[in-house]
């Protein structure tokens, strides 16, 4: 195969898998996003009746984790190239950094690990699906 197609395949791959993979994760974590209101709440109305109203959260809202952006873009260049160079086994050291990277913010900040699962699990099928899809064409 000419080595510029090699080339385009490989830095095609490893483009759509940090756009892909960004679109992906961010829509399966707004599809994860807690819900604004608590339900039911109930009150009076006019009549006397009682009835559900939406009621806001009183809970005090959790910090997001800062870099995420990033840290997904990242991830997904590691996971796809090592696919592709053939050393799927980079793809535990992708996963134990980003992990013991985040232990102490994950600690600290309630329902931010369910989040971190979620988008990390979006983002890391992304970039295996596009990883096995470019060493099919190089193949």
């Amino acid at each position: 195969m000419n080595p510029w197609l090699q080339a385009a395949i490989v830095v095609g791959a490893l483009l759509t898998s940090v756009f892909a993979g960004w679109g992906l994760s961010v829509g399966v974590l707004r599809l994860a996003k807690v819900p604004d209101v608590i339900l039911p709440t109930l009150e009076r109305d006019a009549s006397g009746r009682m009835v559900p109203i939406l009621a806001p959260k009183t809970a005090p809202s959790r910090p997001l984790l800062r870099g995420g952006l990033w840290v997904g873009i990242l991830e997904r260049l590691a996971i796809t190239g090592a696919i592709i160079a053939g050393r799927p086994e980079l793809i535990a050291l992708v996963v134990a950094v980003k992990g013991l990277g985040r232990y102490p913010e994950l600690q600290q900040a309630g329902g931010a690990s369910e989040r971190f699962i979620v988008g990390t699990l979006a983002s890391f099928i992304v970039a295996v699906a596009v990883g096995l899809g470019a060493v099919a064409l190089l193949a």
